[in-house]
C-alpha cells in the first residue's frame, strides 16, 4: 500500500503545554492498543471545571506519536448503505501519528468562539471552531489528505475547517450541514485526532429508519455521501468527561440556493 507521509513541519511550534493547562500522555494508535487500553489503570482527575488531567500508573510505550501518514489507497474502507439513498465510508486509524496532527492544530490554530439565540437568550455555542488557513498553518498532512480524498471521490474539497471539543461538556446536537441538507445529494469528508466521542446518525425527524453510533477519534476517516445530509441527522452528544478531540472537516465550496 502508498503510504502518504506528510511534509515536514517547523519545530518551533509552541508545544501543547504551553497553550493549555491539560497534561495529556497522547493516544493509543491501532487497533490493538485501543483493545490494551482496556488493560491500563487511568485515574481522570477534575481539579477545575476545565482541566482533565491523567494519571498512568507504570510506564508505556505511546503510540500516535511517529510521524503523520497515512495510506493512499485507504485499504479497509467500508461503506455503510444507510435508508433513503445515504451512506457513509469509514476507514479507522486512517491517519497514523494523530497525535502529533492534534498537537499541533491545538498550538497553532486561532479558535473562534461563537454565540447562539436560544429560548430568547444569547449563549456560548459548545465547541470552537476554525477554518483553514484563515486561521492558522494546519499541518502539512492535511492539504495531503484532501488531495488523496479529493481525488477518490472526484470533488474538490476546497473548504477546510476544524473543530476542537475540548472536554465532554462540548458537543454539537442534531443536524445537517447547512447549505448541503438542503441539495439532493453532497460530500462531507472528516478525519478525527484526539480522543474518541460517540457519532450518532438518525433518520431526519418524520422520517422512519435504523439510527446508528460510531465511535471516531485516534485518525478515524468517515465520510458521508449521498443524501446523508438531507435524509439523516448527525450530532456528537454531552458525555460525563472526556479529552479533547479535533475534528478536521473537508467539504465542496457549495453556493447557498437562492
Amino acid at each position: 500500500m502508498a503510504r502518504i507521509p506528510a511534509p515536514s513541519v517547523c519545530s518551533n511550534v509552541p508545544s501543547m503545554s504551553q497553550r493549555r493547562s491539560v497534561l495529556r500522555i497522547g493516544f493509543l494508535d491501532s487497533a490493538f492498543s485501543r483493545i490494551f487500553t482496556v488493560f491500563i489503570a487511568v485515574v481522570a482527575v477534575l481539579d477545575e471545571p476545565t482541566t482533565l488531567k491523567y494519571v498512568v500508573q507504570g510506564q508505556l510505550t505511546l503510540l500516535g506519536a511517529e510521524t503523520p501518514s497515512f495510506d493512499a489507497e485507504c485499504g479497509g474502507m467500508k461503506r455503510i448503505t444507510l435508508d433513503f439513498g445515504a451512506w457513509v465510508d469509514v476507514l479507522p486509524g486512517w491517519l497514523h501519528g494523530h497525535a502529533q496532527v492534534f498537537d499541533t492544530l491545538v498550538a497553532t490554530t486561532r479558535w473562534r468562539h461563537e454565540k447562539r439565540v436560544m429560548y430568547e437568550r444569547e449563549v456560548d455555542v459548545p465547541r470552537v471552531y476554525a477554518v483553514l488557513p484563515d486561521d492558522g498553518p494546519g499541518h502539512p498532512v492535511i492539504e495531503a489528505m484532501r488531495r488523496v480524498l479529493g481525488a477518490r471521490y472526484a470533488t474538490d474539497f476546497e473548504r477546510v475547517s476544524v473543530a476542537l471539543y475540548r472536554d465532554g461538556r462540548d458537543s454539537v446536537a442534531w443536524h445537517g450541514d447547512y447549505v448541503a441538507r438542503e441539495m439532493d445529494t453532497a460530500l462531507v469528508a472528516s478525519v478525527s485526532v484526539g480522543a474518541p466521542r460517540r457519532f450518532l446518525l438518525r433518520p431526519h425527524q418524520g422520517v422512519r429508519g435504523r439510527s446508528m453510533s460510531l465511535t471516531l477519534g485516534w485518525g478515524d476517516l468517515l465520510v458521508m455521501g449521498g443524501t446523508c445530509q438531507r435524509t439523516w441527522q448527525h450530532a456528537v452528544p454531552k458525555v460525563a468527561s472526556a479529552p479533547p478531540r479535533v475534528v478536521i472537516m473537508f467539504r465542496p465550496a457549495w453556493t447557498p440556493e437562492p
